[in-house]
This record gives structure tokens, C-alpha cells and sequence, in this order.
């Protein structure tokens, strides 16, 4: 049941066959190795940083390998170690994914390996989600979402999470989503501060730019923030008609933040 435990947090890597799992000689030998690194090594200098597990490699090794139970391990092992919800996110869940994506786009894992640790994760933030609240009065709405046939939501329903705990309200429209519907979504709130379009495929960008000049046309003053892999920076975001970018979540909030929302 120990070998069981460690395997269902991330600790000692495994893989299932039938019923049963199973665990190689050298990922014993790297078990071994990490158990001895994290021993104790005297006292602690006065000011040094303790050292982070390392959670985002163990919750890429469940989701790669299926397991929802054990992924969520991860997770509350992560959190009962001290970290915050807004590091969960941005250390170890966004990292775990982004891995699973380049091994994925390098050919070394099946298409359906991604979408599977795909699943999990968007379930695991639908389990996470109710913690992200934040007391006192809302300093707006923030509304997100993805240009028409982006199909990438998951970070989205990260960063609607982030920004809800550092207090404004979120209309997360999730993946998809046509100009027309956005630009209804836009129109039906009267508190909106910004608007955040996050975009991960490069042959989506015509789509934004379309989006973005419909936005402009029926609300003049909405201020409309880009975001995600296929946006390489705030002259590209500002050519495709947008008013700023945010590299991550941390960016995005600090936009608001300096736009006084």
C-alpha cells in the first residue's frame, strides 16, 4: 500500500497493464535518488528558500498515465504542502500541460494521451473552483473567451479562476465563441472592464482580428486584452486590434490593476 501511495501521488512513476500497475528498475533507481536528496541536511541557512517539490512532473506522470484519483493526489499533496491556489495553477498544473503539449507536438505521445490529461485537468479546476473566492465588494466584470474555432479553453478557465480571487467578477464564454456572441455578451453587462480573448492556434488570428473590430464597432471603449501561445507580444496584440497583452495570469492583473478597473 506504501508502493500504491507513492505511485498515486507522482512519487515513484508507473504505468498500468490490465489491472495492475507496474514500476521499471529506473524509475525505482530515480525513486531512490529523490528520496535521498530530500533528506535533511543540517540546518537551514537564515533566509534560504526551502525547496518546492517537484509536482508538476509528478502530476504530468498521472495525467499522462490516465489516473484522475492520483493526479488529484498530487494536487492536495501540493496544497497541504503550503502552496497557494494561484501556484497550483501557474506551477503546476499550467507547467504539467504545456509539457504534455510539446510532447505531443514532438510526436511522442498519442493525441489521445493530450486530451485525456486534457479531461482531468479541466476537471480538477472544476473541483478547485470553489475556492477561488474573493470578499468584498466586485471591481467590475472581466469578460474571456476564445476567437471562433479556437478550441483551447483551458487556460481560460485558469485565468477566470485567478482573476475572480483578486476580485472582479468573470463571464468566462469558454471556447469558440462567435464575434456576434461575444459582442451580445459584451453589451449585456454594464460593468465590464475589460474583455480577454486568449488564443493558442496561430490560424486563429484573422478570427481574432475579426472578433476584435466587431467588438470595437457596437462598444467603442471596451478595452480588449490578448493572451496565449499564437500572441508573441504587445505589438502583435496591438496590430490585431487589441489594447494590450498579457503573457499570464499574473499579466493580465496587473493590467487591471493599472487601468484602475
Amino acid at each position: 500500500m506504501t508502493a500504491y501511495r507513492y505511485v498515486r501521488l507522482g512519487l515513484l512513476d508507473a504505468y498500468k497493464v490490465g489491472g495492475t500497475w507496474r514500476v521499471n528498475q529506473t524509475a525505482i533507481d530515480t525513486f531512490r535518488a529523490s528520496a535521498v536528496a530530500d533528506e535533511p541536511q543540517g540546518t537551514a541557512v537564515a533566509g534560504q528558500r526551502k525547496r518546492r517539490a517537484p509536482w508538476a512532473d509528478r502530476l504530468e506522470h498521472r495525467l499522462m498515465a490516465g489516473d484522475s484519483q492520483g493526479s488529484w493526489g498530487v494536487i492536495e499533496a501540493a496544497l497541504a504542502s503550503g502552496a497557494g491556489l494561484d501556484e497550483i495553477y501557474g506551477e503546476v498544473l499550467s507547467p504539467a500541460m504545456i509539457s504534455i503539449g510539446a510532447r505531443w507536438h514532438r510526436g511522442e505521445i498519442d493525441v489521445s494521451v493530450e486530451h485525456g490529461a486534457t479531461v482531468i485537468a479541466l476537471r480538477m479546476i472544476g473541483r478547485l473552483g470553489a475556492r477561488f473566492t474573493h470578499r468584498g465588494r466586485t471591481r467590475g466584470t472581466v469578460v474571456l473567451a476564445t476567437p471562433p474555432n479556437e478550441a483551447h479553453s483551458l487556460p481560460l478557465a485558469m485565468l477566470a479562476d485567478l482573476v475572480r480571487l483578486a476580485g472582479w467578477d468573470v463571464a468566462d464564454l469558454g471556447a469558440d465563441v462567435p464575434a456576434e456572441g461575444l459582442v451580445r455578451a459584451v453589451m449585456a453587462r454594464s460593468d465590464v472592464v475589460a474583455v480577454g480573448l486568449s488564443v493558442s492556434n496561430s490560424d486563429r488570428l484573422d478570427a481574432t482580428a475579426y472578433s476584435i473590430a466587431a467588438l470595437r464597432k457596437a462598444v467603442p471603449n471596451a478595452r480588449v486584452v490578448l493572451g496565449g501561445n499564437a500572441i508573441v507580444g504587445r505589438e502583435h496584440a496591438i496590430a490585431l486590434g487589441a489594447d494590450d497583452f498579457a503573457a499570464d495570469a499574473t499579466g493580465f492583473i496587473s493590467i487591471l490593476e493599472s487601468a484602475g478597473a
